[in-house]
């Protein structure tokens, strides 16, 4: 699909550019991002730096996953048929009101699917998370983290375990994703 002018083709590339980018390299430059100023600003707000926080895991899966929340709710914006719109507008509907009670209801079920793959994206993120968050348990393991560690010390049941929630956690979600795109 092309867009209408060059700017708009540039602005949708940016929230897709981490599909491009190893997440690794995402984390590294997120450490670099957030010394000075905005590391002062953040460690200001929340009384401590960022980094190997519980906040940081967050922040790193959330950056990974993005992307995918982003392709799908932009295709279902634009999978939105503009005659429906037009006709709210000429009922009465202001901006808002057509994009609260048209637009939005309509996208819902790509909303709804990107949330869920973004999810399980997140989910399963090792790379950014291990380098942004670290890894200590009970404060910034997450599942992959705990697996990696599992076998590391050998202990290949917790391993499995772990895997296997994981693959049964995905497994669901991506049987939710389905059933709320083929819903009508």
């Amino acid at each position: 699909m092309k867009c209408a002018n060059r700017s708009r083709a540039d602005y949708d590339n940016l929230g897709i550019i981490h599909h491009k980018r190893l997440p690794l390299k995402t984390a590294t430059q997120a450490v670099f991002l957030f010394p000075p100023p905005i590391g002062v600003v953040i460690e200001d707000l929340f009384q401590q730096s960022i980094m190997f926080t519980p906040w940081a895991a967050i922040i790193a899966s959330t950056t990974v996953a993005f992307p995918l929340m982003y392709q799908s709710v932009k295709l279902g914006f634009q999978s939105v048929d503009i005659d429906i719109e037009d006709a709210a507008r000429v009922d009465g509907g202001n901006k808002v009101k057509v994009f609260l009670f048209v637009s939005l209801p309509l996208t819902l079920p790509s909303v709804i699917s990107g949330l869920i793959m973004s999810f399980a994206r997140a989910l399963g993120e090792f790379g950014a998370t291990l380098m942004f968050a670290g890894n200590i348990p009970g404060k910034t393991q997450t599942a992959p983290t705990a697996i990696y560690v599992a076998m590391e010390s050998g202990n290949m049941s917790l391993a499995w375990s772990f895997v296997l929630s994981m693959v049964i956690i995905s497994f669901l979600m991506l049987l939710l994703s389905n059933f709320v795109q083929k819903k009508p």
